[in-house]
């Protein structure tokens, strides 16, 4: 193929691109237990259904938005709430001639829930979180009740989805360093597990208190901290179910840091991508335009074995980096110059 041949394809595909979607099952909400009354079965039924719509909203804005603008949700009425809806399913359904009891589940529109944020100045994530591996540490790497209660079920349907470090790889860790450890003492385990971030997730209980420290670390990436403290709850035991609550929290709020988007800032990036084959160039303009806050992409230079882009992005630098990851794309700086490739590459 000549070079003004790959140059036509890829101006095709840059046309072709597939508006940016969004992932619906941030918004969508299962199992809301509605239980109403009213002067008839349909009055009842109607407001049990408006009843839960305002719960499922709470929901699906405290998964998008950073805890420190939860108290920013917008007041929606009846009106308001179905003008974002999507519609709802309906399961154990039981009523009578003025009662009516059901477990909803809600969808929302996603771009309608989008521009009522924007619109109101609050910035939010439009992606789903990655995987992540959580290597428990109490304060060493070990597999005793503190994993086991960062294991519980009630975690699954975490916004961060991870999984815990297996006990047959706390020997390769077992001298895993909570402050100095980088992402190169972790990789291994990482790959083995398929992840391209790892939480150290560690407790401490020291003068009558516990405290929650979490390490997050990725490839090519700086790590981050926070902390959080825990009120015991009588014994070290008996407060660790509290305590891994309070961690799987902190690891969504450190995820929203670096994934919310503040709509109002732009900017823009020039990237290499390395081509190894028309396909793989193809797969790579597919998934930007899945990237919510992609606004454009230009290609300034090509040849058969490389393009540099224009990329046109809204929210900052980290959050585009996110936002790309989520896609399964790798958007890297080496020497002052941005690289994008498939995030396996």
């Amino acid at each position: 193929m000549t070079l003004r041949s790959l140059l036509l394809f890829a101006v095709a595909l840059l046309c072709a691109a597939p508006a940016a979607a969004q992932d619906s099952s941030l918004y969508t909400v299962p199992n809301v237990h509605v239980d109403a009354t009213g002067a008839s079965s349909t009055e009842a039924l109607n407001a049990a259904i408006a009843q839960g719509r305002g719960k499922a909203f709470q929901i699906v804005y405290r998964r998008l938005t950073r805890q420190a603008d939860w108290a920013r949700q917008p007041a929606l009425d009846v009106a308001g709430l179905l003008r974002i809806s999507r519609g709802y399913n309906i399961a154990n359904e039981r009523r009578s001639t003025t009662r009516y009891v059901a477990d909803v589940t809600y969808m929302f529109n996603p771009e309608a829930v989008s521009r009522l944020l924007r619109s109101s100045q609050i910035a939010f994530s439009q992606a789903q979180a990655r995987r992540i591996l959580v290597i428990p540490m109490s304060p060493g790497v070990s597999h005793g009740p503190w994993s086991q209660a960062l294991m519980a079920p009630a975690f699954r349907d975490s916004q961060v989805p991870f999984t815990v470090l297996g006990a047959e790889d706390d020997a390769a860790l077992a001298g895993l360093n909570f402050d100095t450890a980088g992402w190169n003492d972790v990789s291994s385990v990482a790959a083995k597990n398929r992840v391209s971030e790892v939480g150290l997730v560690q407790a401490v209980y020291a003068n009558g208190k516990m405290t929650v420290n979490i390490r997050r670390l990725g490839a090519s990436e700086q790590p981050t901290k926070t902390s959080v403290e825990v009120p015991m709850l009588q014994t070290v035991g008996t407060t660790y179910p509290a305590a891994a609550q309070a961690a799987v929290r902190a690891i969504e709020e450190m995820w929203k840091t670096r994934s919310v988007i503040d709509f109002s800032q732009r900017g823009k990036l020039t990237a290499d991508v390395r081509i190894s084959s028309l396909a793989q160039w193809g797969e790579i303009q597919s998934a930007l335009g899945q990237v919510g806050n992609v606004t454009g992409v230009t290609v300034t230079a090509m040849s058969m074995s490389y393009a540099r882009i224009s990329l046109g992005y809204q929210g900052g630098i980290d959050q585009l980096r996110e936002a790309v990851g989520g896609a399964g794309l790798a958007l890297n700086n080496r020497g002052g110059q941005w690289t994008l490739a498939r995030a396996s590459q």
